[in-house]
């Protein structure tokens, strides 16, 4: 079976090998555009080191782009981790049409940042899909699913690529297979059944030090490492990664305990353990931090 592989980044090169060293026939490998001052992408990378057809159109919505897809003939598309709009057409255009990798259970989390909402909301079970993408937003028919769990330490980070990632792999491998014998499932989703979410970005991320402990925990896993949950000290943004949830009162965004994990900040009835922030360029330690601008108990974040 003839493959074009579409994506980007480490999960898209991860699929690539796999599918090489499965000895599947890829045909064409399609990408974003290059930015200039940075580095190649690691799937495009790979692919011109395997000598294999490059495409990396600004568009996919004109006359050119569809005829470079009816170039390669062909019979699957694979797409693993696409951010452009692809219309319909060249969905349909392979042989057997298009399938794509989305990390949560559809039609739950549909959109952009399906793994950071999960997190923020609290929830304990997630999982990834692979469908049969439409002119929708991740709206298009079931083909396969695989669940794991939400850890109550688990970051945006260790959640994707501890597990959604590797699950990824697995499931395109095994709809492929599928695909090739005639019996890939098409589940049809209701386009108004489960939620969707756009951007988990800057607003999303802002630390809010009435809200419960709990959620603010949750806020701080959910954006470790991107965007990077933030508040602010003396007027100047802090960003804060590793972080834990300590049941112990404290005022609401003061620091009550400094010790060798790092600070205390109350959040109310319960508390937060930041161990790690970044001011500037580099993340430090809180400690650090503390010494770098002498914060002292009963000093307040905002």
């Amino acid at each position: 079976m003839k493959i074009i592989l579409h994506g980007q980044q480490a999960f898209g090169k991860a699929v690539l090998e796999n599918l090489l060293e499965n000895n599947k026939n890829i045909v064409a490998v399609c990408s974003a555009p290059d930015i200039e001052n940075l580095k190649v992408d690691p799937l495009v990378e790979l692919a011109r080191e395997k000598g294999l057809p490059v495409y990396q159109p600004s568009s996919w919505k004109n006359p050119e782009a569809l005829e470079k897809i009816k170039s390669f003939e062909a019979d699957l598309c694979v797409m693993a981790y696409v951010l452009l709009m692809v219309p319909k057409a060249i969905l349909d255009e392979p042989k057997y049409g298009t399938i794509q990798y989305h990390p949560s259970i559809l039609p739950m989390h549909k959109g952009p940042s399906s793994i950071n909402w999960p997190i923020y909301s609290g929830e304990t079970k997630t999982g990834i899909t692979i469908f049969w993408p439409d002119d929708g937003l991740d709206t298009g028919p079931v083909l396969l699913q695989k669940y794991c769990d939400i850890d109550s330490d688990d970051t945006l980070g260790s959640l994707y690529f501890n597990k959604l990632f590797p699950l990824g792999l697995e499931a395109i491998a095994e709809s492929i297979e599928l695909v090739e014998m005639g019996i890939a499932p098409k589940l049809y989703q209701k386009r108004n059944d489960g939620s969707y979410e756009s951007w988990f970005g800057k607003l999303e991320s802002k630390i809010d030090w009435s809200n419960s402990a709990r959620s603010i925990y949750n806020q701080i896993r959910a954006s470790n490492p991107q965007p990077g949950a933030w508040t602010s000290f003396n007027d100047v943004e802090v960003k804060i990664y590793d972080a834990a949830y300590i049941e112990l009162t404290g005022n609401i965004g003061e620091i009550i305990n400094i010790n060798n994990d790092g600070i205390v900040v109350g959040a109310g009835q319960d508390s937060i353990l930041v161990k790690k922030v970044r001011v500037n360029k580099e993340k430090i330690s809180a400690n650090d931090y503390i010494k770098d601008n002498k914060i002292k108990i009963g000093d307040k974040f905002e």
